[in-house]
């Protein structure tokens, strides 16, 4: 199985300003001096030794991850602004023939579906898109988007065949090849994470959920949702501070609580998910290496590796 980052960012698309590129070329300059670069052959090869936030971009999208396995049709979770780059990477690799898709929705929020309208093969004849989810209102939800004067190009335009999928949380389905269930988690208007089971891997979704462990029910029954997962990716939108202060109640977790939870179920390996729009490279890359720290000095028996997502990480399990 292998697992595909399209849009990591949460709540809003957050673009790579002029300011922001600017500074990662000052930094990258000033790492340069005294080096030969003369040649694109050395240029890249220097690149590759600076920091992450210097040469490269957590990315700005918001949330959709893909889930690929041999023999499986795609499955994408969420569908935000990165879904449009995952429609077009689908196609090319299509090369003209129909595809079919699975789409899981955590929750109707716009930056969780705002990518569909863009999402390609909708409009093409022959795709075949199947959308679940738990909510009552997930089929009015995309139909309204693309309602005028939301959208120019009306829902019943659309050309692909287009099922909705109302699912039932804590109960286990047979979807596209995995072993799928579905776990309400706290958030406005509720929000739902989901496990995925095939060929003896586990992969956990759970964004747009406030984890505060202060309820010993709640807390043991995620730790159960997370058991022995081999990828949980997690909303980690906050700093502790912040969860349990400011934004206290605002349905998003910190990248501690991940950590506690993941090594309380178990779990190998965290990705940190649905970035703050409002962090740069350098401080989504300050919070990683944070969060590492926290795992490397609370660590157990059973390790956890941490990872923060970007816009384009793949990971094969």
């Amino acid at each position: 199985m292998q697992v595909r980052f399209w849009g990591t960012r949460g709540s809003i698309p957050a673009a790579l300003t002029a300011h922001m590129l600017r500074n990662k070329l000052v930094d990258a300059l000033v790492a340069a001096a005294g080096h030969n670069l003369d040649t694109p052959e050395k240029a890249g090869a220097f690149a590759d030794t600076l920091p992450f936030p210097v040469s490269h971009t957590f990315g700005g999208n918001s949330p959709c991850v893909e889930l690929l396995a041999d023999g499986a049709p795609r499955v994408l979770l969420d569908m935000g602004s990165g879904g449009r780059p995952a429609g077009l990477e689908a196609l090319r690799q299509l090369a003209g023939k129909p595809g079919e898709f699975h789409i899981f929705m955590s929750h109707l929020h716009w930056d969780h579906i705002m990518g569909f309208p863009f999402f390609t093969p909708a409009y093409i004849p022959g795709h075949s898109i199947r959308i679940y989810g738990c909510h009552a209102e997930l089929e009015h939800a995309f139909r309204r988007q693309q309602a005028p004067p939301s959208f120019p190009v009306d829902f019943s335009r659309l050309g692909a065949r287009i099922e909705f999928v109302q699912l039932e949380p804590d109960r286990h389905y047979e979807i596209a090849g995995y072993r799928v269930m579905a776990k309400l988690q706290a958030h406005g208007g509720d929000s739902y994470g989901y496990r995925f089971e095939r060929g003896g891997k586990t992969v956990i979704y759970s964004t747009d959920s406030e984890h505060k462990l202060d309820d010993v029910a709640q807390t043991d029954g995620f730790i159960d949702f997370f058991r022995a997962a081999d990828l949980v990716i997690f909303d980690a939108m906050y700093s502790l501070a912040d969860a349990i202060s400011v934004k206290e109640d605002w349905g998003h977790s910190s990248n501690m609580v991940g950590v506690e939870l993941c090594q309380l179920a178990q779990a190998r390996h965290l990705v940190l998910f649905h970035h703050e729009p409002a962090y740069d490279d350098a401080t989504i890359e300050r919070v990683w290496r944070e969060t590492q720290r926290l795992e490397e000095i609370t660590r157990g028996e059973h390790p956890v590796q941490v990872t923060a997502a970007y816009d384009g990480l793949q990971i094969a399990l």
